[in-house]
């Protein structure tokens, strides 16, 4: 192992390496059970495992830095000045949507829930007695328009499938009849969310808005001419069938 000697000192101490760290530092590191030079005025003497004086180092005589046994040593008298602490970044103030983005934000949620129900489909009964449940994506809803040709064409039975079902030939009755509960649940969902539309852009406040939610009732001041029509139909249809329980 190499060993060094500081100015006129007699001790020697041995090094496990002496490098260049920059320009005007050298890097010294030192074994970890070996001693570290407390002073370091004068010429480094760099001895060979052998002793033999192999190179002299002048003018390094600050201690730049040390780290326990390494140390850093300047010709220049410079010393190592640890960077300052970074300045505290203050966490971002939360962004608040202004009234416009929240009215857009619930449109567009609306929107995404009216598809996905009219997707799901409707239930009819039909001339069986049976209740069947045909779902209405838009190729679905393209079948029943072809369907509904086929029909003014004059044909007396019609090929189609319910859900889970397989395909079967209906009388022209009962395919009017699945063709025109379609078109019924369509545009019922669509002026409904229509309805939701235009309370939306009533509201004045982000808490209006947000208490907003598909198949909430409309208020009076936001159903159309339509919409009431078509909660009339409900209600009767609703009548109906608690008459038709209570005479069960």
């Amino acid at each position: 192992m190499e060993k060094i000697k500081i100015g006129k000192k007699k001790q020697l101490y041995e090094i496990c390496s002496v490098i260049p760290y920059s320009r005007t530092v050298i890097k010294i590191v030192f074994p970890e059970d070996g001693d570290v030079p407390e002073e370091w005025g004068g010429d480094i003497l760099i001895y060979t495992v052998g002793g033999i004086l192999c190179s002299k180092l002048h003018g390094y005589e600050t201690v730049y830095r040390q780290e326990e046994k390494t140390v850093y040593l300047s010709n220049d008298g410079s010393v190592y000045v640890p960077p300052a602490p970074p300045e505290p970044v203050p966490e971002p103030e939360p962004y608040v949507p202004t009234l416009e983005e929240l009215r857009e934000a619930k449109k567009a949620e609306i929107s995404t829930i009216c598809e996905q129900v009219i997707y799901s489909g409707f239930d009819v009964t039909l001339s069986d007695g049976g209740s069947y449940h045909f779902s209405l994506t838009e190729k679905d809803q393209l079948n029943l328009f072809g369907k509904q040709a086929q029909l003014a064409a004059g044909a007396e039975q019609v090929e189609y499938h319910a859900d889970g079902q397989p395909c079967r030939y209906y009388s022209a009755a009962d395919m009017q009849d699945i063709i025109e509960s379609a078109m019924w649940y369509v545009s019922y969902h669509t002026t409904y969310c229509n309805a939701l539309n235009m309370w939306i852009a009533g509201c004045e406040t982000a808490e209006e808005v947000q208490e907003i939610y598909y198949g909430a009732d409309v208020p009076e001041e936001y159903r159309s001419e339509v919409l009431n029509a078509y909660l009339i139909q409900i209600a009767g249809m609703a009548g109906e069938e608690e008459n038709d329980e209570t005479d069960t």
